[in-house]
């Protein structure tokens, strides 16, 4: 013991750190008492959490005691009448989504990587090889800074209450996202093995084919099931828009205030993106093998 005190009091003492730790604190207390944080109301808190959490009981077990039967038949029932429907509209919507964004974002990635435009050389690239990396990183930032709801919301003034306008939003907003991350990859790759093929005369295309693509493609996979979970999330929020999907009908019942079917809905859509993490995983371990 003694040793570990004395270690402790010889350790070094960044004043930095420490500093930052009581401008934390400080922020932490300040935003509290000057946010409005605090309720000065006296709420029955408690009595608000046992009312919510029995709503989310099935309706036909609210008020009694729990009965696997009667909860199986009223989630079958709820999946027969929409659960099916929405499930496949919006996993329909998240894969044709993250299709368009993989396609629109690889090809907008390599003219964004500066050294698929540069040549593979260490020279500083030409003036027009800098305006298409800088118009290309520009085009990339803009597709990612609009939300996708404000996509969805121009979209859906232009094509109508169809499931066009949330495709496209996805697309478009993760096609910047995509193209940003794996423009970085391509430029993090080696160099050697790139101007090794560049020095005996291969061009381009071919570099990325032979080169760029087997080295990239587990991390653009990984970015790719990454963006297509969270197209299956906002595709259930964009459903609220009025398209049948998951969030139509959360939002319908959240109306409604049957929070056990709004409940239920929200789980169905997490089972969704668990089913795409597990397929995510093996595809990548695939690749990671074949590689």
């Amino acid at each position: 013991m003694e040793d570990l005190d004395r270690l402790y009091h010889e350790r070094p003492k960044n004043h930095l750190v420490r500093l930052s730790l009581l401008a934390m604190i400080a922020l932490i207390a300040g935003t509290w008492i000057f946010g409005n944080f605090v309720e000065t109301e006296n709420t029955n808190r408690l009595a608000n959490v046992e009312r919510f959490l029995n709503e989310l009981r099935p309706y036909p077990l609210q008020d009694r005691n729990f009965d696997l039967s009667i909860a199986l038949s009223w989630s079958s029932d709820l999946i027969d009448e929409k659960g099916w429907e929405a499930m496949s509209t919006t996993l329909a919507i998240s894969v044709a989504a993250i299709v368009l964004a993989g396609i629109w974002g690889t090809l907008l990635a390599l003219p964004a990587a500066r050294n698929i435009t540069a040549g593979f050389t260490y020279d500083p690239p030409k003036l027009l090889w800098t305006l298409i990396v800088g118009t290309t990183r520009l085009v990339l930032i803009f597709l990612r800074a609009i939300p996708e709801y404000v996509w969805a919301f121009l979209l859906l003034a232009l094509l109508g209450p169809t499931a066009w306008p949330a495709v496209l939003a996805l697309a478009l907003h993760n096609s910047g996202i995509i193209g940003k991350l794996s423009a970085e990859v391509i430029e993090d790759l080696p160099r050697e093995q790139l101007r090794s093929l560049t020095s005996i005369g291969a061009s381009r295309l071919q570099i990325v084919m032979a080169a760029v693509a087997p080295a990239a493609l587990p991390r653009l996979l990984l970015f790719f099931f990454y963006r297509w979970e969270t197209c299956v999330r906002e595709a259930t929020v964009l459903g609220m828009l009025g398209i049948v999907s998951l969030g139509f009908w959360i939002q319908d019942a959240r109306a409604r205030n049957f929070y056990d079917e709004m409940f239920f809905l929200i789980l169905l859509g997490a089972f969704i993106v668990m089913i795409g993490d597990v397929v995510s995983t093996l595809v990548r371990a695939y690749v990671r093998r074949a590689s």
